[in-house]
């Protein structure tokens, strides 16, 4: 593939890696200020109240200049899609290294897994959050508002974070835009990890996988999803919560079944356009 098929300002980004212009990296940097802005407003997490949006976009403008400096030519991935990547990536870990949340967070975000992981396969479906929420002994409302909190430990679906002390870094799905990524071995590994997380998405309700395609495939932003399925903002936020918690309990499932040899293949490939109307669970 050409660099002009994958670069926006190809005379630019020569004019940097040959060192002709001595301001070309700054102009570059400039250019994408947009894919920070971009991804701060994807971000489906709360954050704390002493952090302010300049902040995040702060430690995104640290991933878009490590994106610039690090990006080669010759790359078969677009530049947007790489600094995307290294933008989330450096958002997130900074949000980590600052281990603002709280210990009775991660702790409820993991007893949520657990529980509902443990009712779906009694139940051999997904549990709706009036079954979940008798499963635990509290109510609805306390439900969803410990899914809203939780939203701080289930990053995303790239990128989700264990609900534990040292807050691990699960990333069940690796970026593409990794350096390693285009390594035969580990884009085959990719990809079956891939083949899992599709089977498991197709195992969630109609409503979180919806919610998982607006977001993910159709990059919506939370106010634009909850436009589009008639709820809240904060409700898309719970529902996106759980799912990648359910998915988490799945993948965990997938991948301790590949470990003692059995196979995790059974199971169709989720189909993950939109669907409407979806029950609201």
């Amino acid at each position: 593939m050409a660099d002009e098929e994958v670069l926006e300002n190809p005379e630019l980004w020569k004019a940097f890696w040959n060192g002709r212009e001595a301001d070309a990296r700054d102009r570059l940097i400039v250019q994408y200020i947009p894919l920070v802005k971009y991804v701060v407003g994807r971000l489906a997490i709360s954050l704390p109240h002493f952090l302010t949006s300049e902040d995040i976009i702060s430690y995104g403008v640290v991933g878009l200049i490590d994106a610039v400096e690090r990006y080669e030519a010759g790359r078969n991935v677009k530049f947007s899609t790489y600094a995307i990547a290294r933008i989330r990536g450096a958002i997130i870990d900074e949000l980590r290294s600052l281990d603002w949340v709280p210990r009775q967070v991660r702790k409820q975000a993991r007893e949520i897994e657990q529980a509902m992981s443990r009712l779906d396969q009694e139940l051999g479906r997904p549990a709706t959050e009036r079954e979940l929420a008798g499963a635990m002994g509290i109510t609805v409302d306390k439900l969803q508002q410990a899914l809203f909190d939780s939203s701080s430990v289930t990053i995303s679906l790239t990128r989700m974070v264990e609900p534990d002390a040292g807050e691990r870094s699960a990333q069940f799905l690796p970026d593409l835009a990794d350096d390693k990524a285009l390594d035969p071995l580990d884009y085959s590994e990719r990809m079956e990890v891939s083949r899992a997380l599709a089977r498991a998405i197709s195992r969630l309700t109609k409503r979180e996988q919806q919610v998982l395609s607006l977001y993910y495939v159709d990059e919506l932003n939370l106010r634009e999803i909850g436009a589009v399925l008639e709820v809240s903002e904060s409700r898309v936020c719970q529902l996106h919560t759980k799912a990648i918690l359910r998915l988490r309990g799945f993948m965990q499932e997938a991948l301790a079944a590949a470990a003692d040899g059995a196979d995790p293949a059974a199971g169709p490939i989720a189909d993950l356009s939109p669907r409407l109307p979806a029950e609201v669970t």
